[in-house]
């Protein structure tokens, strides 16, 4: 007989199921209060632990062992206990399964914090034997039965996933599910098809492909699944038939995807990397505004985030890696009269020569780019006004680096006894007692000595061989690495309470919630064309909080100024990154720039809790319109671009829906052309804008 546990909390309703052999699966997710009603169990029931241990592939009649699930312990482990408790803004719900001889004990631990309606999930797994095993794979979350409701599933839903290279991130795309090999088949004896869909990533560049994300969404009436997995390195997630319906597992690394195999000596446990799913009867816009709020829950509190700071960084179509005290000092003016309030200096502030690629490591000022001394450069900017910031990479060693043949062998990535060399730079292991120490010595010698109150925090080279230094495989190791990297910022965090750190990874290929649970900022990505720029402003945050998304703004002299419009645009409702050669802009092009940072200071305290909506859905990447909403406590920020098409276009606002009076104000840039009229007919805000290639950013509110 099945026992049913339901775990009520205030926005989530989670129903869990002992079967009648013991194993545990999710039922249902829903939000609490929702209109359905309890689901029977059915054949899509999945156990939610999959552990599997080396030599083990999966039982008979179910997926092959390329899959997460239906491995044999699925069926071994059964239900032991549970504990349900409440502290601190959120409630906690414990698992706990054993196989009959209890050598294998497995925990899930789910966290849903008060009004977000949003799962939280991580497993581990404890050897309670008298002999050592080998894991394989384990996922943080496994839950069937996405797609009850309907008996055509594989019409009715579709997948989205999103794209994340190097100057293109966070671009959305949408699969029907037979397009992705997931269709109608009749099972007969069988709970499943081979068929499988998933997403993956190997190495060190944790969003380099893709985003550790995705969404299942219904066609025919609002239901919308999201979910995220939280890992700075190798992870996957998978959806697949089982039973009569979907399901979808989220894990880490894996052997049969990253090289990763854990071995648990007796006494010993291992955890998940933390994943976390949403489920609302909603459309995709109120999932991600859910996945937003649950974002800033996760997240280390840094004053940051509250006070939103405006920043210049010397990189981006402006000095491109070549700073010296003449031109830092060039800009310091303009950069305090647009309204910065740090000034970071970017890559090549530590080197003799334009070279500076391999060299990385020593992190000492350069005295032929800075003759006066550097900590005179430091002092000009805090007496204009500026915190000064730095740009390090504190992951890599460039070969030709001194710090390269002082560090330990062992320091380094290697593999089979040599180190991994990749684009001239090797690859640091911070679980290494003398990587922290010598890192430890550079930030407190730039904090303490030049009065350095910000870093950009950047890294440039993927690894994907993992290290097979001083542990059971090497995407153990890189694991044990990547989760060593977030301890070590974290410290230095907890020692200077003041410094903010910037996350950044050529542009955003490490864009996922493990970093940026630490990291206050998140750079967005290296795209130097504005206009293309216009399609990840308004897709990122789907992928980040609007206060850690770091978005570039780089007027130029030679653009007209509905260009220079438009990359003040792109970053306006985020965290501006200013840059560009403010020095040589005419007196009416800087004037346009510095209306957009005192909009920008306007209404920053509203974005901070500003949750996002696409009134044209997610956008595409060549899309002539593009569309990105906040909505704010008591107003709403509305950034709208044009890059061709018709002069008009439909922008629908649904939290105004059925309101007859509704008042749209330009507020950037203020004197440009642009109209909008509301249309209370079809909740819609009709925005004509004359130039093809524009942007503009209104107000919007109830009259």
């Amino acid at each position: 007989m099945t026992k049913t546990l339901l775990w009520e909390t205030k926005t989530l309703s989670i129903e869990f199921i002992v079967a009648e052999n013991g194993t545990v699966s999710i039922n249902t997710i829903q939000p609490t209060g929702s209109y359905t009603t309890a689901r029977e169990p059915d054949n899509s029931s999945l156990s939610i632990h999959q552990p599997r241990l080396s030599g083990e592939g999966n039982h008979n009649g179910s997926k092959t062992s390329k899959a997460f699930v239906s491995t044999y312990w699925s069926k071994r482990l059964t239900y032991v206990s549970h504990r349900e408790w409440s502290e601190a803004g959120a409630t906690y719900f414990e698992i706990k399964t054993e196989n009959d001889g209890s050598d294998l004990s497995v925990v899930s631990n789910f966290t849903v914090f008060d009004g977000v309606p949003v799962l939280r999930a991580q497993t581990s797994v404890h050897n309670n034997s008298k002999e050592s095993i080998s894991l394989t794979s384990i996922p943080s979350l496994v839950v069937g039965g996405l797609t009850r409701g309907t008996d055509q599933w594989w019409n009715d839903f579709k997948l989205s996933v999103p794209n994340n290279s190097w100057f293109r991130e966070a671009q959305w795309r949408n699969h029907s599910l037979p397009d992705i090999g997931l269709d109608h088949f009749l099972p007969g004896p069988c709970q499943a098809s081979f068929a499988t869909f998933s997403c993956s990533n190997l190495g060190t560049f944790s969003t380099g492909t893709y985003l550790p994300m995705g969404m299942l969404q219904k066609e025919t009436s609002p239901d919308t699944w999201l979910w995220q997995v939280e890992h700075n390195g190798s992870w996957k997630w998978e959806i697949g038939d089982w039973g009569s319906q979907l399901y979808v597992a989220l894990s880490g690394p894996t052997r049969n995807d990253h090289h990763w195999e854990q071995v648990l000596r007796p006494g010993e446990s291992f955890t998940t990397v933390p994943a976390a799913i949403c489920h609302l009867f909603e459309k995709p816009d109120a999932a991600f505004q859910a996945l937003t709020a649950y974002r800033r829950r996760i997240r280390r509190f840094h004053q940051d985030n509250v006070d939103l700071p405006l920043i210049f960084n010397d990189y981006m179509n402006c000095l491109m890696g070549d700073p010296t005290e003449d031109k830092i000092r060039q800009l310091i003016k303009p950069a305090t009269q647009a309204g910065a309030e740090y000034f970071v200096i970017d890559a090549g502030w530590y080197s003799n020569d334009s070279n500076w690629w391999d060299d990385i490591g020593l992190w000492e000022p350069s005295a032929k780019r800075f003759p006066s001394g550097f900590k005179t450069l430091t002092t000009e900017l805090r007496a204009s006004g500026l915190i000064p910031g730095l740009w390090v990479e504190p992951e890599s060693i460039g070969v030709r680096s001194k710090i390269a043949d002082q560090l330990p062998a062992d320091a380094f990535f290697q593999q089979n006894g040599q180190r991994v060399v990749e684009r001239d730079r090797y690859q640091l292991d911070f679980r290494h007692e003398a990587v922290k120490n010598h890192l430890d010595r550079v930030i407190d010698r730039l904090v303490t000595d030049l009065g350095v109150g910000y870093f950009k925090f950047d890294y440039n080279i993927e690894i994907i061989q993992g290290t097979d230094v001083n542990n059971c495989s090497p995407g153990a190791a890189q694991l044990d690495h990547n989760r060593a990297y977030l301890a070590w910022v974290t410290r230095l965090l907890d020692k200077y309470p003041t410094l903010v750190i910037e996350s950044c990874s050529s542009g955003a290929q490490r864009m996922d919630y493990a970093m940026l649970s630490v990291h206050p900022l998140q750079s967005t990505s290296d795209q130097e064309d504005p206009v293309m720029y216009a399609s990840i402003a308004a897709a990122v945050f789907t992928a980040v909080t609007p206060e850690q998304s770091a978005t570039w703004a780089y007027p130029q002299k030679e653009w007209d100024d509905e260009i220079n419009a438009l990359t003040v645009v792109n970053s306006l409702l985020g965290r501006i990154h200013l840059s560009g050669r403010l020095d040589k802009l005419s007196d009416h092009q800087f004037a346009l720039i510095s209306e957009g940072m005192q909009v920008y200071k306007n209404i920053r305290q509203d974005l901070r809790t500003g949750l996002p909506f696409w009134p044209l859905g997610l956008p595409g990447w060549q899309d002539h319109w593009l569309s990105v909403g906040l909505i704010c406590q008591k107003k709403t920020y509305l950034s709208v671009w044009r890059r061709g098409g018709e002069t008009n276009c439909d922008l629908r606002i649904p939290h105004f829906a059925g309101q007859s009076k509704v008042k749209a104000t330009l507020l950037y840039p203020s004197a440009f052309a642009a109209e909008a009229q509301w249309d209370a007919s079809t909740g819609a805000l009709r925005v004509t804008l004359p130039e093809t290639t524009c942007a503009r950013l209104f107000q919007v509110e109830i009259d």
